[in-house]
């Protein structure tokens, strides 16, 4: 099994807003985030996935998430990859 460290932007073009995470099946997952089951933080927003890495193991999944999460360059730069 593996675990993916994901990210997701809203589909709006009024309000940007980014949220990363970690799941073992990011279809469920983003299905989730749309149905307003996710985070807190993503719900009233509709979402799409622009970036994923896979890992072999949930702690691996999860450091890389914890460092993205407050890679603030990181995710300006995956946003700017999406957007081209």
């Amino acid at each position: 099994m593996f675990f993916y460290v994901y990210m997701i932007k809203t589909k709006s073009t009024k309000f940007l807003k980014t949220y990363v995470g970690y799941t073992n099946d990011i279809t469920k997952r983003l299905t989730k985030h749309n149905n307003n089951k996710g985070a807190k933080s993503t719900k009233g927003y509709k979402w799409v996935l622009i970036y994923k890495k896979a890992f072999k193991n949930k702690s691996d999944a999860m450091s890389f998430e914890y460092k993205l999460k407050r890679n603030r360059k990181e995710r300006k730069i995956i946003l700017k990859k999406y957007n081209k």
